[in-house]
């Protein structure tokens, strides 16, 4: 494959996560959380606006902690069904980084918590398959230390 294909990336990820559907549902949608979790390792990230329902839009950015760049991205909730399934599509506000990325996350509960299946299509080609598959990696052991931790009041 050239450097100058148009080809997107398909990203597939699978963890079983020892927390009930709920937490682990709303850990996709609570703007706070979000801004825990979702960034791998290294970046920071900023919600600037979140309108969870179908139709609902969100704006965020990560920002790189050792240089401060940040990119910026936005996107629209395509599907949500509560404590099962989310399916957004979002955009990347740099036009070095086109296309729109849909993405499904399938919640199912299971005997030990919930497994998690993510579905990620359309990553820009420009951005390395494996590079996608290290970032969510950090950002899923972040989702699951918050989500696994059980704090009492």
């Amino acid at each position: 494959m050239s450097t100058t294909s148009v080809q997107s990336n398909t990203i597939r990820l699978h963890r079983v996560i020892r927390a009930v559907p709920e937490r682990v549902y709303r850990a996709f949608l609570d703007a706070d959380a979000i801004a825990k979790w979702f960034p791998p390792n290294g970046f920071t990230c900023r919600v600037h606006h979140m309108d969870v329902k179908v139709g609902g839009t969100y704006t965020m950015s990560f920002t790189n902690f050792t240089s401060g760049k940040s990119d910026s991205f936005s996107g629209e909730y395509l599907e949500l069904v509560p404590n099962e399934r989310i399916r957004y599509a979002d955009r990347f506000d740099d036009p070095n980084l086109p296309g729109k990325m849909d993405t499904t996350i399938t919640l199912k509960q299971v005997s030990v918590g919930t497994e998690l299946n993510i579905v990620q299509e359309g990553v820009p080609a420009i951005i390395p398959e494996e590079a996608c598959y290290l970032g969510w990696q950090d950002s899923l052991a972040l989702l699951i230390k918050l989500v696994e931790a059980e704090i009492l009041e």
